[in-house]
């Protein structure tokens, strides 16, 4: 498996709707990536002033992220997609 550093977080992506409330089905070309995902690993934290700031978030949390995260990566690990993000451009945790 694979283990962010310092402060990155391994997420995959939790598709949207393909339909709409009135039963309209979005096509392919129209829907936006979603801004939501699921945490699949975090790495330890960052450092600051020489002390380890603990991450936030957690593997299993579902979380809301920045569209246009300058930090936003997409990775493909053992034939899946993921996104790796700083957890500075994570917005909130989705209860």
């Amino acid at each position: 498996m694979f283990k962010p550093l310092n402060n990155y977080v391994l997420m995959e992506r939790i598709a949207e709707e393909t339909k709409t409330a009135g039963g309209i089905i979005i096509p392919d070309t129209a829907r936006e990536k979603p801004v939501m995902g699921r945490v699949v690993a975090t790495g330890d934290g960052e450092f600051q002033n020489g002390n380890r700031i603990q991450m936030t978030v957690s593997v299993g949390d579902v979380v809301l992220f920045a569209k246009w995260a300058s930090s936003l990566n997409e990775v493909k690990l053992d034939g899946h997609d993921y996104v790796l993000i700083k957890e500075s451009d994570i917005l909130g945790i989705v209860k």
